[in-house]
């Protein structure tokens, strides 16, 4: 499967986002591993505490290469400029579900931006990225979690998410202090549009075929 690329020319200084292959996961992982413990080190735990180092985060990524290539989960990166080798400067990655009962959501999960690339709705940008390859894989609910409180909410909010409860003591924050944690939700309605991954993905689940948009 070809990487495929939101803005292909950006101008000066405009990120590029990216949809990674197995392949170019395996190059970014790295660079994917520095940015989740600049994240993990500023306080957001996404299931990891204090103390993660590279080696462990970069092997981290790498071990979703065979769910990327199965097209279970979709990796998107955002980078600062137009060479593969750019600076990662944030992530989302959409987990599908195989449980035949359920193949019409999928979950987002991992949206990170780096610190020096907030404020310029990268987080934004990167979670519509995520919400229309879930669309065109024939999704017709995305769910996620955050904790409570945490400045995403607000980013899932303006979205267009809706808010369907908290569970308190959910996880722990990097310290290993216990959160709770918001869980939203957002239906996308039927389109006309398909990634190329979805009937593999089918042939993989024996899902029925079904397209979606973005309401």
């Amino acid at each position: 499967m070809s990487a495929e690329r939101l803005a292909e020319s950006p101008a000066a200084g405009t990120p590029r986002l990216e949809r990674l292959t197995a392949a170019g996961l395996h190059a970014a992982s790295w660079q994917l591993g520095d940015l989740l413990v600049d994240t993990v080190r500023g306080g957001s735990s996404l299931g990891f505490l204090a103390g993660l180092d590279r080696a462990d985060a970069s092997e981290w990524w790498r071990g979703l290469g065979p769910a990327v290539e199965a097209d279970r989960i979709a990796v998107w990166v955002a980078r600062d400029g137009d060479r593969d080798a750019s600076r990662v400067t944030g992530t989302v990655s959409v987990a599908f579900t195989d449980k035949p009962n359920g193949r019409h959501r999928a979950e987002i999960a991992k949206l990170m931006v780096h610190p020096d690339a907030r404020g310029q709705g990268l987080a934004r940008a990167l979670l519509t990225a995520a919400e229309q390859t879930a669309a065109q894989a024939g999704v017709t609910l995305l769910v996620l979690d955050t904790e409570t409180g945490s400045p995403a909410e607000t980013v899932y909010r303006r979205a267009g998410w809706t808010e369907a409860g908290t569970i308190p003591d959910y996880a722990a924050d990097p310290s290993g202090t216990l959160h709770a944690t918001t869980l939203f939700y957002k239906r996308l309605e039927k389109s006309v549009e398909e990634h190329p991954g979805t009937a593999a993905r089918r042939r993989t689940t024996g899902a029925e075929p079904q397209t979606a948009a973005l309401q």
